[in-house]
């Protein structure tokens, strides 16, 4: 396998991994684990994306990483402002 096989097979493992532990009820699709799964997942799935120079999954993993960090982002500040009151 070449490095961006390797590095897409991670990337996707990762994506696939939150997806099956959701569908099987042991974590939440709004949980820290879940969404740094995805955040971590679509990153290295685009990283391989670009390296084979393949754009539709680039823009595809580009925009689940940015949603997925969004979420993340949201979720870390709601709990930073739960945490003042």
């Amino acid at each position: 396998m070449t490095v961006p096989d390797w590095i897409g097979t991670i990337g996707v493992s990762l994506l696939l991994l939150a997806f099956g532990l959701n569908l099987l009820k042991l974590i939440k699709a709004d949980s820290y684990l879940y969404l740094v799964f995805n955040v971590m997942g679509a990153l290295l799935a685009g990283l391989a994306s670009i390296l084979i120079n393949y754009v539709p999954f680039v823009i595809l993993e580009l925009v689940w990483m940015l949603v997925s960090l969004f979420a993340l982002m949201k979720k870390i500040n709601d709990r930073k402002k739960s945490n003042e009151v």
